[in-house]
């Protein structure tokens, strides 16, 4: 049961520092999907398994797991893919101009070329839906949050079929398992962007629909 409601959960890569020392690329990836959230749930089965074996485990955050976590988290990733649409946004920061630098300026204006490009995919879906709801994590700067609500109302205003409402919600990724997914999904993408280790991103490639680059 999906209740009409369409989901995006938004995750980032690589760092906002333009200079040499900084990232070649920045990503940023969403993961669409609907309830009933079967990766979510299994994910959940998976982190209650973590705990019986003696672990004290509380969130999935893939720079941090462990190789084993880690490996099974995409195992079950791939075998759910079927209701996940991924989609990333690849900007090579070398390329951006010093006036679009400021986090302020570029993070809403990448973030906005892939909801627009997102809710152009889904246009069809959208039509059926009541609501689309995005997922960020939570973004402590008031200034910076503003700016990412901005960027996102304004595609989706002038995108979204007359009878589809949205929100913007900020959540502690911690506390949303589909932060987490979106987290998963976002590091394998920008692993093989950033050094060529495509071993996780091939295991998710049946669910990537598209890597945009910029």
């Amino acid at each position: 049961m999906s209740n009409g409601c369409l989901y995006i959960f938004l995750d980032e890569g690589g760092n906002l520092d333009f200079a040499a020392s900084g990232t070649k690329y920045f990503t940023l990836t969403s993961v669409c999907t609907k309830r009933p959230f079967t990766v979510c749930h299994e994910l959940g089965k998976y982190k209650f398994d973590l705990i019986e074996y003696g672990f004290d485990f509380s969130y999935f955050h893939c720079t941090q797991d462990n190789r084993h976590v880690r490996q099974r988290v995409f195992g079950i990733i791939k075998e759910n893919i079927a209701g996940l649409r991924v989609d990333s946004l690849i900007v090579e920061k070398s390329k951006i101009v010093p006036a679009l630098q400021a986090s302020e300026e570029f993070y809403p204006r990448m973030l906005g070329h892939l909801i627009r490009h997102v809710a152009e995919q889904e246009r069809e879906e959208l039509d059926s839906m009541k609501e689309l709801i995005v997922i960020t994590d939570s973004i402590p700067i008031k200034k910076k949050r503003a700016a990412v609500e901005k960027a996102v109302k304004t595609v989706l205003k002038k995108m979204l079929p007359s009878g589809c409402r949205f929100r913007v919600l900020h959540h502690a990724s911690m506390s949303n398992m589909g932060l987490q997914l979106a987290d998963y999904c976002n590091w394998a993408i920008f692993r093989k962007w950033e050094s060529g280790d495509r071993l996780f991103y091939d295991a998710l490639r049946e669910g990537i629909k598209s890597e945009l680059e910029i």
